[in-house]
């Protein structure tokens, strides 16, 4: 993430004890008719629905697993008629920002563009650290495009977030993808945010933390007697009740049983 969007609060993953969760708050943002609501009902159903209340602003829960990692998910499909006028309820709950506009409608395009400076301008007054995603929805509306992928991409670089182009009414896969890249990037940030502890080096004394390390004294050596002085003994073995011949065992003495 650029800096653009500076750093962050330590607020972004808020654990659930009893659930054992993470919970990550996404914000969908954009002006009215970009698929803000598309999107948000295909995440959460796998469905594509056509008609929806432009007035209608909600949020929805969904239980995720992301790289083998249980996360719960809270996604907020807003309903700004007039631009992020009154963007306070977001901006202080979002853990994540989708910023979506329209391929095929230039004026969502220019819309999506003040939701990226109304959050530059909140990260460079408050310091959150809050991850924004670029999307290009209706990418089924190819034939109609009116904002190439190369403007999206500028766009993206501008601000310096990570872009993407979906469609909300073809594939689910695209779709859960970049919800579930929000919430890689909440984490990857919520891991720089992470105390480091110093490690201090002193040339006479051992490392600070690491306890010393036990000499260890070297090997003991005993001598073993020369060919020529050692002797063969035989010892005889023998039960007091048995008949069987007693075994005969020999040993070269000097040597010791270890």
């Amino acid at each position: 993430m650029s800096l653009m969007f500076g750093k962050g609060r330590s607020c972004n993953v808020v654990s659930i004890p009893e659930r054992g969760l993470a919970e990550i708050n996404v914000a969908v943002l954009g002006v009215a008719g970009s698929g803000k609501s598309a999107l948000t009902v295909k995440f959460l159903t796998r469905r594509f629905i056509t008609e929806y209340d432009p007035n209608l602003e909600d949020t929805y829960t969904s239980e995720e697993v992301v790289d083998h990692q249980p996360v719960l998910i809270k996604v907020m499909d807003t309903a700004d008629q007039a631009g992020p006028v009154n963007c306070e309820r977001y901006l202080a709950w979002a853990s994540a920002y989708l910023v979506v506009y329209s391929i095929d409608a230039r004026s969502s395009f220019h819309g999506c563009q003040s939701y990226l400076e109304t959050l530059s301008q909140n990260a460079r007054a408050n310091q959150p650290e809050t991850p924004v995603l670029l999307l290009g929805n209706k990418l089924d509306m190819e034939r109609h495009r009116q904002v190439s992928k190369c403007e999206g991409a500028a766009l993206a670089t501008r601000f310096g977030c990570l872009f993407f182009e979906v469609s909300a009414c073809l594939d689910f896969l695209s779709v859960q993808h970049v919800f579930h890249e929000a919430v890689r990037e909440v984490r990857r940030e919520a891991e720089k945010s992470l105390p480091v502890r110093p490690l201090f080096i002193s040339e006479d004394r051992h490392l600070l933390g690491l306890s010393a390390q036990p000499q260890v004294a070297p090997p003991c050596f005993k001598e073993m007697p020369t060919p020529a002085t050692a002797k063969l003994v035989t010892v005889k073995s023998s039960r007091a009740q048995s008949k069987r011949r007693a075994p005969t065992l020999t040993l070269l003495k000097g040597f010791k049983i270890f």
